[in-house]
């Protein structure tokens, strides 16, 4: 396991996400961060496991009995999660040893990432957790997520309840990913676990490749990267998971300057991004670049099925965006699919002009049955097999009825034999194109900021597809 720890405790990762009982050491002072929230989140999101708030200063707190320590709790623990002063965590972690705690959590900062005195502090820590076989998670860390079980220990304050359960895994060296930095209550696809890994001082980026290998709830894993503690290992199990899930990479550090702030960010070395590069080819990650496609291109895979060439078919309302994503689906290696002379001749009868290789649809928008024919054009399309996947641009009118229509043209397309769909949606009410975006999400089909976007996922997707039969 990571930093030397042996393959035994591998099976310790299952208690920071599947926790019965829990010990939240720390302040409960009622306000937007700490203990207090803490608990409250839990509680919100509907987390049936046992909570032990742990202060000497306090009674009860959120109906919950408070003890004032560690060692005072009656019952077994799985997991403890630590906001303490930083000189103050040995001693916990001390206390963790004595009732047998095989996980622990240390939100606590002002370790490596800061100066020697955290950094000597940090190395304390780790040599008690592995003299009692604790794993460690952080510490400079806001958690972990699991959506299925309402298990949400956010210690900052998230501002709603539930994080709606779904197939991608988001794991980061930052607290940007948590609950409190990004609005899962108004995802439409759905996560399934969420950690952010902190310092880094144990539990790596490699023991979470390996959790979420087997975790059936993950069908998509995403990972930002500021550095990576044992290249020869990573390497090694992402070869293995990638043939099983794809993994995208956000990685930090491509400068010297970027390198040089990781290090003060989580005491993290960045290490060489040209040798990093390789080995993502090597292994079959797949590498972003954005803040944005990190929470966006996972969505192809969550939802979609991958698509069996790079054949792209086109749907669109404008010629230029058609252009347009041509020109995108190129760098991907995607290539326009040519229409079937039976598929073209149905959309000529459907509209005049219409059986191209890009299916512009403008001109019929000026008909007054509109949306039948848009149904009919779009559902022809589908059927042919000399497309592999789908760019569908949708323009939702100012009128909420279309909205309905074009839901209900989606829910006909889920079929078994689906080709893969990325959308892209604009129009003139932003109220509207949400509510759309939403509805097709919750139907299973993405949606996409912008063209450039859909375009990209459809091309890692065909990439993703390519290189896993290429390992069979």
């Amino acid at each position: 396991m990571a930093n030397g720890c042996p393959d035994s405790m591998k099976n310790v990762l299952n208690l920071f996400f599947e926790p019965q009982g829990v010990a939240v050491v720390g302040s409960l002072r009622e306000g937007y961060f700490g203990g207090y929230v803490v608990i409250k989140t839990m509680l919100n999101a509907g987390f049936t496991g046992k909570i032990y708030p742990v202060n000497p200063s306090y009674q009860e707190i959120h109906g919950l009995k408070v003890f004032p320590s560690i060692q005072q709790i009656p019952d077994r623990i799985d997991l403890a999660l630590i906001m303490i002063n930083r000189r103050t965590v040995p001693t916990v972690m001390r206390e963790c040893v004595a009732k047998e705690i095989k996980a622990v959590i240390v939100v606590a900062d002002g370790f490596a990432e800061r100066d020697e005195e955290g950094a000597e502090l940090q190395k304390e820590i780790v040599k008690i957790g592995r003299e009692a076989g604790i794993r460690i998670l952080g510490p400079n860390t806001a958690g972990v997520v699991n959506s299925a079980n309402g298990f949400i220990p956010d210690p900052y304050e998230p501002g709603y309840k539930k994080v709606k359960p779904g197939a991608v895994a988001i794991c980061a060296q930052t607290g940007m990913i948590n609950p409190q930095a990004f609005p899962y209550a108004d995802l439409h696809y759905g996560v399934s676990k969420i950690c952010d890994y902190g310092n880094k001082c144990d539990v790596d980026e490699c023991d979470l490749l390996e959790y979420l290998e087997g975790d059936s709830a993950t069908k998509v894993i995403t990972m930002y990267l500021e550095g990576i503690q044992d290249g020869q290992r990573f390497l090694n199990i992402s070869k293995r998971v990638t043939p099983k899930k794809p993994v995208l990479i956000l990685k930090s550090g491509r400068t010297k300057e970027g390198a040089k702030v990781s290090a003060s960010h989580t005491g993290a070395l960045a290490g060489d991004d040209q040798i990093f590069s390789a080995a993502c080819k090597q292994s079959g990650i797949l590498r972003i670049e954005t803040f944005r496609q990190f929470f966006e291109l996972p969505k192809i895979f969550s939802l979609q099925p991958l698509p069996k060439g790079n054949r792209l078919g086109i749907v669109t309302f404008t010629g230029g965006v058609g252009v347009l994503a041509i020109d995108e689906g190129t760098q991907y290696g995607l290539t326009v699919a040519k229409l079937s002379p039976e598929i073209g001749n149905r959309l000529d009868n459907i509209f005049p002009g219409l059986g191209k290789t890009v299916v512009d649809i403008g001109p019929p928008m000026a008909v007054n049955n509109y949306m039948t024919i848009y149904s009919e054009i779009l559902q022809t399309v589908m059927l042919d097999q000399n497309i592999d996947c789908l760019f569908n641009v949708i323009w939702t009118s100012p009128f909420e009825a279309f909205v309905d229509e074009y839901l209900k043209l989606y829910s006909s397309l889920q079929r078994d034999d689906q080709k893969t769909i990325a959308t892209w949606v604009y129009g003139p009410s932003l109220p509207l194109i949400r509510k759309l975006s939403n509805g097709l999400e919750d139907l299973g089909f993405p949606v996409f900021s912008d063209l450039e976007t859909a375009i990209q996922a459809l091309g890692m997707a065909y990439q993703y597809s390519t290189w896993k039969k290429g390992e069979k």
